[in-house]
Order: structure tokens, then C-alpha cells, then sequence
């Protein structure tokens, strides 16, 4: 069965108030879908970065009181978990789905990934499309586009990255939760499989 894409209901799952109301409408409307993408990408993405890729569907088992503002897939090359290493994300807020790649603050690849971008400015400017975002905080719906990156913004992404215990960086596509590619079940894995390659380069970087 072909995946059906995404509609206005699943984003307007974020606007439900309190934690069990909301995760009950997670479970049953998102999580199936971001399973079903986990399941498709595992194999286009193990090929692309040359080592097994696992999906992780999140879970937002430690949250006790505020219900969540995005939900997420991730792959990476660790079965048991993703937040320790470099990785790849499709999720959603409330006002867009997202296709990044992510360096959490859990990972201690941060400094390694801060170098290399330091080095490869250059390089990154010409891979990127200029409507890609970049952001220092993955719960963050904001964030900076690559075309407004100078090296005074790239700097100081680097330096939260080697020097702030809680830096981050996420960098990626965002589509608005309006464009008609989110409903082609066909369109959207495309753009997100085009999407990845274009971000391989970051995750490259990384190790």
C-alpha cells in the first residue's frame, strides 16, 4: 500500500490541549505514519551512508506534564538509540513537517561535526539550497535559512556546538503544512529521499 502523505488533521493534533489527550491522538493518527516511513527509509538510507541505519519512532516517554509540540522519525547506525550519534529526522510542529539532519546535545560527536564546518564553510554554502534552515535547538520550530548563514552565524554555531553543554544543531527542509506535496503519497518520499542526499555531506562530517 502506497504511503498516504500527511493532511491538516495531523498537524492540528498539536493544537489539542493536556498530554494524554494529545498523545492519544499521536498514537493513533502519526505514529503509524512516521513507522511507516521508518520502515521505507531504512534501506535507501543504510545504501547511502554505507552502514546499517535503524528507525526510531519517538516515543515522549519522559514527558509527565507538558504535552509534546513535535513528533518525530529518526535513523541512525545504533539499534538501540539515535541521540548519542549523528542522525537523519522527518517530523512535524504544529506549522510544518521537517527533513534534517540532527546532532542533539546527547552526542559527543558535536565537536568533531563544529570543526569540520569551520573547515568546509565553503563546501556547505555551495551543497545547500538557500531555503534549507539551520537551528541550534531541535525543539525550536524557528530557525535561521541557509541563505542568511554569513560566517559571523556560522561561527557561532560552532562554538555553542564545542563550548555550550546543551548545543545542538539541526539543518534540513521545512514544508508548510499547506503545500499539496504533503498529501502525494508518491511526491513527498521523493522530496524526502532527495532531501537526504543533499544532507549526506553534514552527516559525513560528523564522524
Amino acid at each position: 500500500m502506497p504511503f498516504k502523505g500527511f493532511d491538516s488533521t495531523d498537524f492540528d493534533v498539536f493544537e489539542i490541549a493536556g498530554l494524554e489527550p494529545r498523545m492519544e491522538a499521536l498514537i493513533d493518527r502519526i505514529r503509524p505514519k512516521l513507522t511507516e516511513l521508518g520502515s521505507e527509509f531504512a534501506p535507501f538510507l543504510s545504501a547511502l551512508c554505507g552502514e546499517e541505519m535503524f528507525p526510531h519512532v519517538a516515543r515522549h516517554a519522559r514527558r509527565t506534564v507538558h504535552a509534546p509540540n513535535d513528533t518525530w522519525v529518526a535513523w541512525g547506525p545504533n539499534k538501540r538509540g539515535y541521540k548519542a550519534l549523528p542522525h537523519f529526522q522527518v517530523g512535524m510542529f504544529g506549522s510544518h513537517l521537517f527533513v534534517v539532519f540532527a546532532i542533539i546535545y546527547e552526542s559527543s560527536n558535536k565537536g568533531v561535526f563544529a570543526e569540520a564546518l569551520t573547515r568546509q564553510i565553503p563546501e556547505v554554502r555551495s551543497a545547500l539550497p538557500g531555503h534549507y534552515f539551520w537551528s541550534t535547538d531541535h525543539l525550536d520550530p524557528r530557525g535561521t535559512p541557509q541563505s542568511e548563514m554569513g560566517d559571523k552565524e556560522y561561527a557561532e554555531l560552532a562554538r555553542k556546538l564545542k563550548e555550550v553543554k546543551k548545543g545542538e544543531v539541526t539543518c534540513g527542509l521545512r514544508i508548510d503544512r499547506d503545500d499539496p506535496v504533503l498529501k502525494d503519497g508518491d511526491k513527498l518520499p521523493a522530496v524526502i529521499q532527495g532531501t537526504f542526499e543533499t544532507l549526506l555531506p553534514l552527516y559525513r562530517m560528523s564522524f
